[in-house]
């Protein structure tokens, strides 16, 4: 019995012995013969990597051929995973390397989500020390690799930098919107300026490096290399002389303008414009930023400092922020005033230094008044009195009509993202402007009654007591609409809004750049082009890809006789009585301009002007605004005459 019983357990354990080795003959046919593929294919791939080769993005060149923005090779750090399941270990001591925290490292591996052997950019531009640091650690960092790539260099530092933009990593949003175009996570791409709107044709295309490795990721040999291939590169209309000038003589009227007093001076903008084509000489904002910062890791630090600074140091004034033109826009009034035939250019009228209106006395900026003005010294000396008059003469239809052939209520079109257009001020404007007003003011107001009278109604059911309730609501109602309806006066347009829009005050708004074009259409005889910044794109062989030419947005329907009267006026300027003839005395080459001091509430005045030179032959129109500085005279002024120095050679 018991030699039975041990032969039947022998047969047993024969049995399941043998069911093990069928299974292991089995695992092991299959991974020889049936996914022999599949295997070699993850052995290869954990041998061997495809590093990609980034390809470095075009060049921007100024007019002149000066480079803008170049490139330069800097070491990266990516984190490839090997399957290790203390990939914390590693983040930890890996971002103790690099001054970043753990949660940031992690937080990028999880928006790539990481997959078998693809690399995650981890950090871009780390110095040589840090890279030595790695190599001394490899043991404990599995799967960190370092490469070199190219990144943005700037041999102007900030010059033009926000006409050029800068580049950062891709966002998860823009990876989305395209992936199909072949960009891959840790990407760079343009964020803002030229960089973002040229992005298809600066990006290039990027190579291929096949790279043995050993099990800790460290390269051991090349297996094959595909070369990356450049991006194209952008020929510019600026020049590089003149954008100096234009943001060191900005710089300069701002930090003055402080010193001065003017507390709240601390930005501004500057325009220059070719006449003839529409082509940017110069673009500057004030203040700017060093798009280097963007070349490496960017602290929180640095990106509070750079996107919540109070003086906005990322926005674009010259084509994004809105300003009341002052007397640069007494232009358009002239211009509606002699279309009417409403004034006689030649004609004198009395200047006794203020305007009564009703039980009201505008009063002009000189005590005392200017005497006897025509049309062209009402310009030279800008006479408000003069202007108050014609204001009232043409009418706002008119005023605004004009205004809009000058472009100023819309956009130009550069191509720069963010341009904002301007406000030319109609009835229907305003209408819309104070009424959007009062209804945040009183609708919170009323929904607030309705709330609480639909609470109290809620809780009874008596009916007196409901009808009581319904009472006390519909008065409470009504002294609110009461109020709200006081102010249809405010609503509608008065003669005191003529007024000052004839003088560039009320809702005026226009940016530095439509200030620009619009002079620019008075001095090349009413022809309104678009403004541009891009001559060329080249690609890397040299071949023109794409050449932008001078498009005319629209011929300007004022007759060419009235802008010749107008350009006499702004010629006078300059010349003896003229708000700007103390700036430009002796200046060599003629200039016709326009002061414009612009009155803001609650702070001090804006400070314009406007110009446009030759004034006999002219080639470029200037805009120059400088933020809460007092008179456009003593403070714009001189900056136009530093760049049209730099312009015509003069410096």
């Amino acid at each position: 019995m018991v030699r039975k019983a041990v032969e039947q357990r022998s047969r047993v354990l024969l049995v399941l012995v043998g069911l093990v080795f069928a299974v292991l003959a089995g695992r092991l046919a299959q991974l020889q013969l049936l996914e022999t593929e599949r295997f070699q294919t993850l052995a290869r791939e954990n041998r061997v990597r495809l590093i990609p080769i980034v390809a470095p993005r075009g060049e921007i060149f100024d007019r002149q051929g000066q480079k803008l923005v170049g490139n330069r090779p800097v070491y990266t750090v990516s984190l490839v995973y090997l399957g290790q399941r203390d990939l914390h270990a590693v983040v930890e001591g890996l971002a103790a390397i690099l001054g970043q925290s753990a949660a940031e490292i992690e937080a990028k591996i999880t928006e790539r989500a990481l997959r078998l052997f693809e690399p995650v950019k981890i950090a871009r531009g780390v110095p040589m020390e840090v890279v030595t640091q790695i190599e001394e650690r490899r043991e404990e960092l599995p799967g960190v690799v370092i490469d070199a790539e190219p990144v943005r260099e700037y041999p102007y530092g900030a010059l033009a930098a926000h006409v050029l933009g800068y580049v950062r990593e891709i966002s998860g949003p823009e990876l989305a919107a395209n992936r199909e175009k072949g960009y891959r996570p840790g990407d760079l791409f343009g964020k803002d300026g030229l960089e973002k709107t040229f992005e298809e044709y600066l990006r290039g295309k990027d190579g291929a490096r096949e790279v043995e490795v050993d099990a800790l990721a460290r390269p051991v040999r090349d297996l094959g290399r595909r070369p990356p291939q450049p991006g194209n590169n952008l020929v510019l209309t600026l020049d590089a002389r003149v954008q100096e000038a234009a943001e060191r003589a900005l710089a300069e009227a701002v930090n003055a303008a402080r010193r001065a007093g003017h507390r709240d001076a601390r930005g501004g903008a500057v325009v220059v414009e070719d006449v003839r084509t529409g082509g940017i000489v110069a673009m500057a904002s004030y203040p700017t930023y060093d798009p280097t910062v963007f070349t490496s890791y960017l602290s929180e630090s640095q990106a509070r400092e750079l996107f919540s600074n109070s003086d906005r140091l990322m926005l674009n004034r010259a084509i994004a922020a809105g300003y009341p033109p002052g007397s640069t826009f007494k232009m358009v009034v002239a211009a509606a005033g002699l279309e009417a035939q409403k004034i006689d250019p030649e004609a004198a009228v009395p200047d006794p230094g203020y305007f009564p209106l009703g039980n009201q006395t505008f009063r002009d900026w000189k005590p005392g008044g200017h005497g006897r003005v025509d049309l062209r010294r009402a310009i030279q000396v800008s006479c408000d009195v003069y202007f108050w008059r014609l204001g009232l003469a043409v009418g706002i239809e008119e005023i605004a009509r004009v205004a809009r052939e000058f472009g100023l209520d819309r956009a130009t079109g550069i191509e720069l993202p963010g341009e904002t257009g301007g406000v030319v001020p109609t009835p229907e404007y305003k209408y819309a402007l104070v009424k959007k007003s009062l209804d945040r003011q009183y609708k919170p107001k009323l929904e607030e009654i309705e709330a609480r009278y639909a609470s109290l109604l809620g809780q009874t059911r008596d009916p007196e007591t409901r009808r009581q309730l319904e009472t006390e609501k519909q008065k409470e109602i009504d002294r609110v609409l009461a109020r709200y309806n006081s102010h249809s006066w405010d609503l509608q347009w008065q003669t005191y809004d003529t007024l000052n829009t004839a003088i560039g005050q009320g809702y005026n708004l226009y940016t530095p750049l439509q200030l620009a074009n619009y002079v620019a259409a008075i001095a090349n005889g009413g022809y309104l082009w678009k403004p541009y910044l891009v001559q060329r794109i080249v690609g890397p062989d040299g071949q023109v890809v794409k050449e932008f030419t001078p498009q005319l947005l629209a011929r300007v329907n004022v007759r060419p006789e009235t802008l010749a009267v107008i350009r006499e006026g702004m010629a006078l300027v300059t010349q003896g009585e003229g708000t700007a003839a103390g700036i430009f005395w002796g200046f060599p080459v003629p200039v016709a301009g326009k002061t414009g001091t612009a009155e803001v509430h609650g702070k001090e005045d804006h400070s314009l002007f406007v110009a446009f030179a030759p004034a006999d032959d002219p080639q470029v129109a200037v805009a120059v605004v400088v933020e809460h500085a007092g008179h456009g005279s003593a403070v714009a002024a001189p900056v136009a005459r530093e760049v049209l120095k730099a312009y015509f050679g003069l410096e």
